[in-house]
């Protein structure tokens, strides 16, 4: 097992208004005016409000060559998840202070930059990490990475139950804005993609820290991964001069009643138990067709997923980062000892990743 102590968070400082952005795009994007009025209901229709960016809205209107998008993503990186992993530890549910020198794992999750060395040694340059400390860095796991890097962790503090862990998600995906695309696609991701950098605090079963766990935290007790073979098609990047093109499949919302569902299913049998045992959906909120197509799925009601609602209004889809909001929301929450919750997202490959957790101490 595996106990989530903490989400810690970062807030890039450009916030704009989803009206606000549908308005630049409308003079980025040479649309006839047939155009503007069959695809612009897309922001109006994806229940975001606003969303958070390292740049400036006046970046958006430029040109940029893949050279300064990744200088830019590796500076914003390691700033923002710098703040993220002190947030992290400053809120850890433990009665005696956990430092930098107690962490034996750091995994960086992110999808929407390049760095060798990979930005988790750029972060352990930054705080008082033991040089002995292991790392695990993950790339292009899309918006699954928030889940799956949960899973890869767990599976970590399992075989070493006395350790504790830092994972890291950091998406920086406005960066890879394409204002020469015109395609649908690109469309979609400008109306629902915002930036994100989360920080998770986990420890194993037989840490030290377990007993100074001041009130009853999530545990991982398990988890399921499934990949749809020949479906690499239906999200992703195509890699083009100047950065990344945005691959982004309308079939999404439809996948999730018949890869989701039947994963969900399966897994569920699988653990003895029903959606109606489940308190809370921990569901990265892909956009509001894919929280619909969960609801409607499996029948969840808007109260076991309202915190998915809820991030994504406030911060769009931060790719894998998202996930980390919507859990941050449920470790605030008021849970009782037994609790049940799934933490759930899709990505890339296509892939489906589901952990069962419970809440005790």
């Amino acid at each position: 097992m595996a106990i989530i102590c903490s989400v810690g968070k970062a807030l890039p400082k450009y916030e704009l208004e989803q009206n606000r952005v549908k308005d630049m795009v409308k003079n980025i994007f040479s649309y006839t005016d047939r155009e503007i009025n069959r695809l612009l209901p897309v922001f109006d229709n994806a229940s975001i409000h606003h969303r958070q960016f390292v740049v400036g809205e006046e970046w958006f209107l430029e040109d940029h060559s893949f050279q300064e998008r990744n200088r830019l993503y590796h500076q914003n990186a390691i700033e923002y998840s710098l703040v993220a992993m002190d947030d992290c530890l400053a809120k850890a549910n433990l009665h005696k202070k956990i430092s930098y020198e107690d962490i034996d794992l750091i995994a960086f999750v992110s999808s929407t930059g390049i760095s060798t060395p990979s930005i988790d040694t750029f972060l352990m340059n930054e705080r008082p990490f033991r040089e002995q400390v292991e790392r695990m860095p993950l790339w292009g796991l899309g918006c699954a990475g928030g889940a799956i890097g949960l899973s890869r962790v767990f599976n970590w503090l399992r075989a070493n139950p006395t350790k504790s862990a830092l994972l890291v998600n950091c998406e920086i995906c406005s960066l890879t804005f394409q204002k020469s695309d015109h395609k649908k696609s690109n469309l979609i991701g400008t109306a629902l993609f915002g930036d994100g950098i989360s920080a998770a605090l986990l420890i194993g079963e037989n840490s030290p820290f377990r007993s100074q766990l001041s009130k009853a935290s999530p545990i991982i007790k398990d988890y399921s991964s499934y990949t749809k073979k020949d479906s690499t098609d239906v999200m992703g990047w195509k890699v083009i001069d100047s950065g990344f093109e945005v691959v982004f499949s309308k079939s999404i919302p439809a996948l999730v009643d018949s890869i989701w569902k039947s994963h969900m299913e399966d897994f569920l049998q699988y653990k003895g138990i029903t959606v109606k045992d489940i308190a809370g959906l921990i569901a990265h909120p892909g956009g509001k067709k894919v929280i619909d197509a969960m609801k409607d799925a499996l029948s969840i009601s808007n109260e076991q997923i309202h915190y998915s609602s809820e991030v994504l209004q406030d911060h769009g889809n931060m790719s894998s980062a998202t996930v980390q909001y919507v859990l941050q929301k449920w470790l605030q929450a008021d849970m009782n000892m037994g609790d049940k919750g799934i933490l759930c997202a899709l990505g890339p490959g296509f892939s489906s990743e589901i952990l069962l957790l419970e809440w005790d101490k």
